[in-house]
C-alpha cells in the first residue's frame, strides 16, 4: 500500500512550524499589510525589533571572543593569525573602494538628481542633527585610540568589537604562551562558554518572526509607500549598482575559491530573510558565524575577518555614500569636476571606515564628504532623509554578502577553508544543524549494535552437565 501524502494545509502547517525562512517570510508579508492597512497602530510595533536587536548585542561580544580565543589557541600559530589579519584588510579596502567607483560611475551615467533645482536654503536641516543626534564621526588618530581598550569589562559592556578582538587576540597569544601544561582548564572553560552562547542564539532566533513583523510594520507604518515614487530613480539606481557589485562578488568568489555564490546565498536564505527585516546585520551575525564555520572555514578566520568587517568592509554602505553624494551634488544644480570626485573617493574611503555603530552615520559621511568639498551646502543632505531608511535594505543584503566571501576569499587565501566541505555543504549533501540543536555526539567508542536472537544464542557456548549440575548444587 503506497504511503498516503499529506494534505495541503498540513504540509504548510509544518513547514510554518518548523522552517524558520517560512516563518521570517510570513512575518514579513504581515508586517507590510499591518503598517499598510494600520500605520499608526503599525508604528507601535518598533519595541518588537528592537529588543530583538538587543538581545542579540548581548551575545555578539563574548561569541566573538570564544571565537578568536579557540581559533587561536587551536592553530597554534600566532603568524597565520596576523597574515590572515593583514589579508582581510586588503581585501576590504579593495571591495570597499570598488564599490565607491562603481558608485560615481552610475550616479555619473544616470543623474539621478538632475533636474531636481532644490534650493537648500529652503531644507529643514534640524532633522539631520536629530537623526545624528549631534554626533560627528572620529577622525582617523580617534578610530585608531578608540579600537584599543581601557577597560577589559568595558570593551565587552560597550559592545566594542574592535576592542574585543585585540583582548580575544592578547588571550589566545598568552594560552599559546603558556601552553595547554600551565592553563589547562582555561581553553575547555572557553570552549564550553562558546557552546552556551550558541544555544541561546538559539533560543533568541526563535523570536526572529516576531522581530521581522514588528520592524516591517513600523517601517511602512512611519514612512509609507509614497517615498518610493518620489526617489524611484535613486532606489532603482542604487539597488542596480548594488546588484553589479553582488555579480563581482560572485565573480570574485567563483574565481577564488570555486564556490557559488548563489548557492550560498540560499543556504543563508534565513539569515538574509531575518537581516532585510530588520535592518540590521548585527541580527544575523551570530548564526551567519555558525554556518561559515559548518561550510568548512576555519574557526580563527570566521572570528577574525567578519566581525572585523563590520567595521571596515561596508560595501554597501560605500555604494550608497557615493550615489548620494552626486545625487545631493546633482539636485542642488552643482556639477563636480573629475578632482572633485576623486577627493569625494578620497574622503568617503576614510570616512566609511569610522561608520559602525554610530547614529546617523551616513549622514555624518555625506556632511564630512560635502565640507571638504567646499562646493556642496552641507544643508542639501536632508534631502535623503527621505529615502534614507528605504536604502537600509541595499544596505544590508550587499554588507553581509560582502563580508561572507570576504571570509571565504581570505581563508582560501592563507589555506584555511576546506573547499570540498564547502561545495558539500552549499549543494546540500551536508545539512546545516545549529549547535544548540545538535544531537549528543558518541563516545570514544560507538556503541555494538544488539545482535539477533538467533545470532547471541548462537553466540553463547553450551552449558556443560557439570556446570549445570554445581548451579542446581
Amino acid at each position: 500500500m503506497p504511503p498516503s501524502v499529506p494534505s495541503l494545509p498540513r504540509r504548510v502547517a509544518r513547514m510554518l512550524r518548523t522552517s524558520l525562512f517560512a516563518q521570517v517570510a510570513c512575518a514579513l508579508v504581515l508586517g507590510i499589510l499591518v503598517g499598510k492597512l494600520w500605520p499608526d497602530a503599525a508604528a507601535e510595533l518598533q519595541p518588537l525589533g528592537d529588543g530583538f536587536t538587543r538581545l542579540i548585542k548581548t551575545i555578539i561580544s563574548p561569541l566573538v571572543f570564544c571565537v578568536v580565543v579557540v581559533g587561536i589557541a587551536k592553530a597554534g600559530d600566532l603568524k597565520a593569525f596576523g597574515r590572515i589579519g593583514l589579508k582581510a584588510l586588503i581585501w576590504f579596502e579593495v571591495a570597499s573602494t570598488l564599490a565607491l567607483l562603481i558608485g560615481l560611475l552610475a550616479a555619473n551615467i544616470v543623474q539621478p538628481g538632475s533636474g531636481m533645482n532644490v534650493d537648500p536654503a529652503q531644507l529643514d536641516t534640524s532633522a539631520v542633527d536629530a537623526k545624528t543626534g549631534g554626533g560627528s564621526l572620529p577622525s582617523t588618530t580617534e578610530f585608531v585610540l578608540n579600537a584599543l581598550p581601557q577597560s577589559f569589562i568595558g570593551a565587552f559592556a560597550e559592545n566594542e568589537l574592535l576592542q574585543v578582538l585585540i583582548l580575544a587576540c592578547l588571550v589566545g597569544a598568552a594560552l599559546l604562551h603558556l601552553g595547554h601544561t600551565k592553563v589547562p582548564k582555561v581553553l575547555p572553560a572557553i570552549e564550553q562558554a562558546q557552546e552556551v552562547i550558541f544555544a541561546i542564539v538559539g533560543f533568541i532566533m526563535r523570536l526572529a518572526p516576531i522581530a521581522v513583523f514588528g520592524a516591517m510594520a513600523y517601517l511602512v507604518g512611519q514612512y509609507g509607500l509614497g517615498v518610493m515614487e518620489t526617489y524611484a530613480k535613486l532606489i532603482v539606481l542604487c539597488y542596480a549598482a548594488a546588484a553589479l557589485f553582488i555579480a563581482l562578488l560572485a565573480v570574485a568568489l567563483k574565481t577564488v575559491t570555486g564556490l557559488s555564490l548563489w548557492k550560498f546565498v540560499r543556504y543563508i536564505r534565513e539569515e538574509m530573510l531575518l537581516a532585510l527585516g530588520t535592518a540590521s546585520t548585527e541580527s544575523v551575525m551570530p548564526r551567519v558565524m555558525q554556518k561559515l564555520r559548518r561550510a568548512g572555514a576555519r574557526d580563527d578566520a570566521v572570528g577574525l575577518v567578519l566581525p572585523t568587517g563590520y567595521s571596515f568592509n561596508l560595501d554597501g554602505a560605500s555604494l550608497y555614500l557615493s550615489i548620494g553624494t552626486l545625487f545631493i551634488a546633482q539636485a542642488v544644480g552643482v556639477d563636480l569636476s573629475l578632482s572633485q570626485q576623486i577627493t569625494v573617493i578620497l574622503v568617503l574611503m576614510l570616512t566609511s571606515k569610522g561608520m559602525a555603530g554610530i547614529p546617523g552615520s551616513a549622514f555624518l559621511a555625506l556632511s564630512a564628504t560635502a565640507s571638504s568639498l567646499g562646493a556642496i551646502p552641507t544643508g542639501a543632505v536632508a534631502l535623503l532623509l527621505g529615502v534614507d531608511r528605504i536604502m537600509d535594505s541595499m544596505r544590508v543584503v550587499t554588507n553581509l554578502l560582502g563580508n561572507c566571501v570576504a571570509v571565504f576569499a581570505v581563508s582560501r587565501w592563507e589555506g584555511a577553508l576546506d573547499a570540498d566541505k564547502a561545495k558539500k555543504v552549499l549543494d546540500g549533501e551536508i545539512v546545516f544543524v545549529a549547535e544548540d540543536e545538535e544531537p549528543e555526539k558518541p563516545g570514544p567508542r560507538e556503541p555494538e549494535l544488539k545482535k539477533p536472537e538467533s545470532e547471541e544464542a548462537a553466540a553463547v557456548p553450551a552449558r556443560t552437565t557439570k556446570e549445570t549440575a554445581a548451579e542446581a548444587s
